[in-house]
């Protein structure tokens, strides 16, 4: 498995600072969205982004999961 900086950038001056696959303006935000709406890994990558891999997309999802296991959860 890669590590998520070779697939995952942040910075400010690209995208507002939202994260994307690197080397593009793909923001990760992008390919979770299209997999919730039920399209599949190989659709995003025929159909909408064929710049990126497999591996890109596993990075997104890999990123977003990160974010959440390490978020840090305070109750109400």
């Amino acid at each position: 498995m890669n590590d998520l900086a070779d697939r995952i950038s942040v910075n400010k001056d690209i995208c507002h600072g939202q994260p994307c696959v690197k080397g593009t303006r793909v923001m990760v935000y992008l390919i979770l969205e299209l997999l919730e709406a039920g399209v599949t890994k190989q659709q995003i990558i025929t159909d909408y982004y064929p710049q990126l891999s497999m591996e890109d997309v596993d990075a997104c999802i890999r990123y977003a999961t990160t974010l959440i296991r390490d978020a840090e959860y305070v109750p109400f």
